[in-house]
C-alpha cells in the first residue's frame, strides 16, 4: 500500500488561482451593448406597428359609428341623423334604448370619443325644424390621432353615406377615399 504525504489543508492552493467563476467586466459590457443595439432597432418598429394598428382600428370605428348612424336613422325616423356623438351611446343597465341614448355604440367610446390612440366627433350638419324638433338631414364624422405622427398619421372623416375620405396630414381636411 502506499501512502502519500499530505500537505497543509489550510495552505493555498497555486494550481485553482486560474480558474475563476462567473462573468468577467468585459464579458457583460459585450452582452449588454448587443442588447442594446437590437432593442434600438427593435423599439422604432414595435411603435410604427403599434402606430398602424391605431390606424386600422380607427378606420373600424369610423364604420361602426357610420353604420350606428345608419341604424338610429332608421330606428328614429322623426330624429334624422344622431348628433352629437353621445346620442349614439348609453348603458344598456339604464333601460330600453331611446331616441337621447340610443345604445347603438359602446359607452365608453360616446361618451369620450376617445378609442385606440384617435379622438372621434360627430359633427351636425343641415337641419330642418318638424313640429319643434330639431331633424338633422346630415352629419360629419371625424376621427383624428390624439399626437399626430406617433398615435396616427392619418385623420379620417365621413358622412351620411358612410364613405371614409382620409387627410394623410392626420386634420380634417379629408380629400382622399379610403381605397
Amino acid at each position: 500500500m502506499k501512502t502519500t504525504a499530505r500537505t497543509n489543508p489550510l495552505a493555498p492552493s497555486t494550481s485553482n488561482l486560474e480558474s475563476c467563476e462567473g462573468f468577467t467586466l468585459i464579458e457583460l459590457l459585450i452582452v449588454m451593448s448587443i442588447m442594446l443595439i437590437l432593442m434600438a432597432l427593435a423599439v422604432p418598429q414595435m411603435l410604427k406597428v403599434k402606430k398602424n394598428a391605431n390606424q386600422t382600428s380607427a378606420v373600424q370605428t369610423m364604420r361602426t359609428i357610420g353604420s350606428s348612424e345608419m341604424s338610429y336613422f332608421s330606428s328614429y325616423p322623426g330624429k334624422g341623423f344622431g348628433c352629437p356623438l353621445t346620442v349614439l351611446g348609453g348603458d344598456p343597465k339604464t333601460g330600453a334604448p331611446s331616441a337621447d341614448a340610443a345604445q347603438l355604440l359602446d359607452a365608453s367610446l360616446a361618451s369620450s370619443g376617445h378609442k385606440s390612440g384617435y379622438v372621434f366627433t360627430v359633427t351636425c350638419g343641415s337641419k330642418t325644424t318638424v313640429n319643434n324638433q330639431d331633424v338633422y338631414n346630415s352629419v360629419e364624422i371625424t376621427g383624428i390621432p390624439e399626437t399626430v405622427g406617433k398615435t396616427g398619421d392619418n385623420g379620417y372623416c365621413s358622412d351620411e353615406n358612410n364613405v371614409i375620405r382620409i387627410d394623410p396630414t392626420g386634420g380634417t381636411n379629408c380629400t382622399q377615399q379610403l381605397q
